[in-house]
Parts: C-alpha cells; structure tokens; sequence
C-alpha cells in the first residue's frame, strides 16, 4: 500500500510540475492591433503591448512584437490603450458625499474613494496633504502585491509654523512618517487667513531638503510662487491666479524642472454650487456619486443657501481667477514649462474621478492640444513626482497600469471618457 500511495503521490507532483509552465504564461497578458498612446507623446497606430507579472514587458509595432507562445491575448483592434491616468494632485481625505470629519478618515473610506479614482481611468493619485496613518497604511500595501484601487501616494500633515524653528520641527515630524513628498501652504486665503511667514516657509522647504524629501508649494500669487522657486520648492500645485506670469517666471521654473498643477477644477468648486450645475445629470457624472448628491446640488434651498453665505463673494473672486489661470497655464506651456495635470480633488464637492476628466477638458479649452494635456495626465505627472520609472508610461519595466478607450482621445479630448477597461498591476478591474 505504502509504494502505491508514493506513486500516486511521485505522479501529481510530476502533473503539477507540468502545469507550471502554462501557470507562469497565464500571467502574461498581449494587447493587440489597438492604437497605442505611450504617455511621452509618442504613437503606434497598431501596436502590441504585453504584460507579464504587473510590468509591462514589451510595447512596439504589431509587425515587430511577438506576442509570447500561452499569452492571453487581448484584442483592441479600433480601441486606444494608453497608461492610466495619474492625478498629480488630489485628495484621498476626511470625506463622504458632501460631509468632511475625522470620523470620516477611515480605511474603507478611503479605498472606496481610490476605487472611485480608478473607475475614471485615474489609477493613481498623489493625495497632498493631511494624511494620516490609514493612508500610508494602504500606500504601503500597494508594494507588496496587486491592488483593486488606484494607487496612492502621499504627503502626510500639510507643514505650518509661525517661526522657522516651528516649521522645521513640523517637518521633521511630518517627514518621520515616511512621505513621498511633502507639502507647505503659502497663500492668504485671498486676505482672509494670515499668511504662511517667510522664514518658516524657507525652513521647511530647506529642512525638507535636508531630509531627502521634496516639497510641494499650495500659492495663489505670482509673487509667492517666484519666491518659492527662488527658495527651491520642487512642485508648484495651484495656478497663479493674481496677473499674469511672466518670463522670468517660466525660466525659473524650466531651470530646475519644477512643475506647474494647474488645478482649475478647484477654482470650479469654489462657485459652480450657486445654481445647478450643467453636469449634475451627466451619466459620466452620476456612475461616480450617490443618488442623493444629485438631488442636494439640485435642491434649489441649497444654492440659494450657497449664494448667501460668506463664501459666495469668495467664490466670485475665484472664478475671475480662474480666467487668469488659463491664460497662465497657455502662456506657461508655450514657454516650455512641464506641466501636471491635478485637481485638488478630494474635499467636498470635488468630485474625485470625474473632475479629473473637467480638469482636462478645460485645459484643451485653456490653449493646450489633447497630446499635451495626455502627456501631463501620464507621463509628465509621474515625472514631476520623480516616479515615471514606475508610472505614467507604456514602456518596458513600468507597471502595467493602463486604459483601453473605446475612441481616440487625440481627435477629441472628451474621447476620454470611453473607458473600456481599467488595468492595474495587470489585473482587470471588474
């Protein structure tokens, strides 16, 4: 009995043994005869895109890039594939619906919101500012193994302090925690708070320097945002909104490749809610929120709420901001300044997956052509976050995150939102 059972044994392991092999090849996967965009402003009108183990292995021509014998073949014939989106500025935060509190920052919460993100192609966002350890947390994980969410990056407690020795303690608290990059806040709140100072500002970004990390710059005036850059910030995450930029200003930026995140969709937010919005009913809109967020922003109690309250004068000042930002963003990219797509979603009323897709179609309103606007929602946005080795990209060794479109977004930006299918770490999301 004893030699029978070591037969049975010696001939599953041999079975398992021979199945390994076609194991190892279902985790390769080929797209084939689509249109590929890259992320660098590159296409190939019908290309090959294969993907093994979470990277991508392999981009070219159809008629150059044999695809591997036992891969699953994925055909995207008349289809688009590009990389996935990356937000270079969000927010995974404090929110649900409409609300914001600490009772809100928990982890399913705030997955929920990555899986928001990724069901409008943004599979990865760098949420700037006011992280807490249930982010870091899920930031963490994400090295380990697939994940079923857009990918988050972070920057911990947004810096403060009246003096430089309180702004660098501050940072080295915040820097403690392990941050991709961290964050400092340099505005008035258009003379309504005061005013991040100076020697604090300057400590922090010096300290952050100090400590390894980058820092990322929230401004609102042209002349904050020059000083900054003269002081070494590395990411400027707002627009300038006061005049317009100059060319001292763009030479400064282009001189140490610092970004500029023109975030107009936070400019939107700030008075779009005075009356009902045209999008509230757009199916592309409702996919992405609950039923009754359609109906508050509707409600015409609430906006005559909104037009009352001390925010809406605000709110007009903003809007009259936004104008100037676009002529910015146009005159800053003519100029050949990188730029990030970014949203600063994430707060209430800014709608995380679906401001993403405003925020571009503004900026090709703003003067930019739908390759530019694509290169800074992918690769250009993984590069001003020194991550374009991982993401951003259709290139050999990058994680495989990406799109497949149901239609061209170069013809038209708004193409955007024919997403097909969402891919991250080569995994299909349902």
């Amino acid at each position: 009995m004893l030699p029978r059972m070591r037969t049975m044994l010696f001939a599953l392991w041999s079975a398992s043994m021979l199945a390994a092999p076609s194991l190892a090849q279902a985790q390769v996967t080929a797209f084939v005869g689509g249109r590929v965009i890259d992320g660098t402003g590159q296409v190939i009108e019908r290309g090959t895109v294969v993907i093994r183990d979470g990277r991508i292995a392999q981009v070219g021509p159809a008629s150059s890039t044999p695809v591997p014998d036992g891969a699953t073949r994925v055909d995207v014939t008349g289809k688009t594939l590009m990389p996935g989106l990356v937000n270079a500025h969000g927010h995974v935060a404090a929110t649900s619906g409409l609300r914001s509190g600490p009772e809100f920052y928990t982890r399913d919460n705030l997955a929920r919101q990555l899986k928001t993100y990724a069901q409008y192609g943004v599979t990865s966002v760098f949420s700037l500012g006011d992280d807490q350890a249930a982010g870091f947390a899920l930031r963490n994980e994400q090295a380990t193994g697939p994940v079923d969410r857009a990918r988050i990056y972070v920057a911990g407690a947004v810096i403060n302090g009246a003096t430089a020795d309180e702004a660098r303690e501050a940072t080295d608290k915040a820097a403690d925690m392990k941050p991709d990059i961290l964050k400092i806040r340099v505005d008035d709140n258009l003379g309504s708070t005061r005013k991040m100072p100076e020697p604090a500002w300057r400590a922090a970004i010096a300290r952050a320097h100090e400590r390894g990390l980058r820092m990322a710059v929230h401004i609102f005036y042209l002349a904050d945002a020059k000083a900054t850059v003269e002081a070494g910030a590395d990411f400027i995450g707002h627009s300038v909104r006061d005049v317009p930029v100059d060319a001292a200003f763009a030479k400064a930026l282009k001189a140490r490749d610092v970004c500029y995140c023109p975030t107009f969709t936070r400019e939107v937010s700030t008075f779009a809610y005075d009356t009902t919005p045209t999008w509230v009913k757009d199916p592309f809109f409702t996919k992405g929120v609950s039923p009754d967020i359609v109906a508050q922003l509707s409600d015409p109690a609430r906006q005559a709420q909104v037009r009352s309250s001390r925010n809406w004068e605000a709110g007009q000042q903003y809007k009259a901001g936004l104008e100037v930002a676009k002529k910015n963003l146009k005159a800053l990219v003519d100029q050949g300044v990188r730029v990030a797509m970014g949203t600063d979603t994430g707060p209430p009323a800014r709608f995380q997956g679906y401001f993403e897709h405003m925020e571009m179609e503004m900026m090709v309103e703003a003067g930019m052509t739908p390759m530019q606007v694509l290169v800074s929602a992918t690769g250009d946005a993984a590069k001003c976050h020194r991550m374009d080795n991982e993401l951003g990209v259709l290139a050999q060794g990058r994680v495989a995150d990406l799109l497949v479109l149901g239609a061209n977004p170069i013809e038209n930006i708004r193409n955007l939102r024919s997403i097909e299918q969402v891919w991250i770490g080569g995994q299909r999301l349902p």
